[in-house]
């Protein structure tokens, strides 16, 4: 009986490890999102990043029309724009990325602590999806 009880328990940590390890990709709220009256067409949207210990989201590039301005608030990220280096970003430390571009990396700098960043999307108003996974 207690040969099947640890058993189970480590069944168990095993579901929770993996379940963990496929969910590796960050969490993504938007927390803003409003037309800018002075540019027609076009929106302001904030979306909060939030990263587990050890997280990453996949190489991806968002809307053509899309000018992105990301502040870490929490914790290190990785990140790499358009081929360049990879580069760590600490809380209060921001980047950009021009329209078009592709962000190769994005991870969390850090397995045990989370990290978060805030990204300001200038973006065509119509535009719903702001994230596209690619293959490069």
């Amino acid at each position: 009986m207690f040969t099947r009880f640890l058993a189970g328990i480590a069944l168990a940590a095993l579901s929770i490890t993996a379940a963990s390890a496929a969910d590796s990709s960050g969490k993504v709220t938007v927390v803003f999102d409003r037309p800018l009256p002075n540019v027609p067409g076009k929106s302001m949207k904030g979306v909060l990043v939030e990263y587990e210990p050890g997280g990453s989201s996949p190489s991806h590039r968002h809307p053509d029309s899309a000018f992105i301005y990301a502040t870490v608030l929490d914790g290190a990220i990785v990140s790499s724009v358009n081929g360049s280096p990879e580069k760590v970003y600490k809380a209060g430390e921001n980047f950009y990325e021009e329209p078009g571009a592709l962000h190769g990396v994005s991870k969390n700098g850090s397995d045990t602590e989370p990290a978060s960043l805030l990204a300001v999307f200038v973006v065509d108003t119509a535009e719903q999806e702001l994230t596209t996974p690619t293959t490069e």
